[in-house]
């Protein structure tokens, strides 16, 4: 006939285990009760012993025919006390459970009959970001190195904040996220304003994404140019930021709103 009422749920079975402490006695006090001897599983120095015979159990007394001693290894499996649970119990899960097939490692999971693979985490390191510690002078219609002094991150002492320059370390190359902003201060007349991050001195701007603008006159012109890009690094490659401008005479960037970073991405 159909079952009636809630179905149960699956469940993984499991025996209950006593360990005991001994000592010179032949009677023990049971964490379950239990109807007889049959109902236990004793070792004793890791040699299953005879019910009945080697012991006797009711209750929650068990009874040895001959005494332990304090240096004797004790325990028991209640046989007749199983427990269930709908989760698995702990430790009971390998590996070799989690993938049907194939090479395994930590980060394989089933998905149905699939298998998909999650990153095994990690950080973005190397990583660095600085600013600078006052105002900068440019010159005009020049490639201006920004004196970046102000180190605030640098986890693996890769960025050099006296020639203002970041070098990927060894063992670290990969893709890193690199980006820069750069604010100006109050140029004089409407000028063209760049930044750009370089790689290896090209004067090129080999690897960057530079944001140019046209600022007002006097003091409309606190503006901004950005530049970022996602771009593979080799052990060695270096990074500097260089800002232009042709207003025509000396103008100058501020510390608010001005900085140089990257970090590499997790693959």
């Amino acid at each position: 006939m159909p079952f009636i009422g809630n179905q149960p749920a699956l469940a993984y079975t499991s025996f209950a285990k006593q360990d005991f402490t001994t000592s010179a006695t032949t009677s023990y006090t049971l964490d379950n009760p239990v109807t007889n001897a049959n109902e236990l599983a004793l070792f004793i120095n890791f040699v299953r012993q005879e019910p009945t015979t080697a012991y006797s159990a009711s209750g929650t007394s068990l009874t040895l025919t001959s005494a332990t001693s304090s240096t004797d290894d004790m325990y028991c499996v209640f046989l007749g006390k199983a427990v269930q649970t709908v989760n698995p119990p702990n430790a009971s899960v390998g590996l070799s459970q989690l993938t049907a097939s194939g090479t395994k490692d930590a980060t394989t999971f089933l998905r149905g009959d699939n298998t998909f693979s999650v990153p095994a985490g990690g950080t973005n390191t190397p990583a660095f970001s600085a600013g600078l510690s006052g105002n900068q002078a440019c010159a005009n219609n020049a490639n201006t190195t920004v004196a970046f002094a102000n180190e605030i991150i640098d986890t693996n002492n890769a960025f050099n904040n006296s020639t203002y320059t970041f070098t990927v370390p060894s063992g670290e190359d990969g893709n890193y996220y690199v980006f820069a902003q750069a604010r100006k201060d109050n140029f004089n007349t409407e000028s063209r304003f760049l930044l750009e991050i370089v790689k290896n001195n090209s004067t090129a701007g080999e690897i960057a994404l530079v944001l140019g603008e046209n600022g007002g006159t006097g003091t409309s012109s606190y503006q901004v140019a950005i530049c970022s890009k996602l771009a593979p690094l080799s052990v060695g490659d270096t990074l500097v930021c260089k800002v232009y401008h042709n207003s025509g005479s000396t103008e100058y960037i501020r510390p608010d709103g001005t900085y140089f970073g990257a970090y590499k991405i997790i693959e």
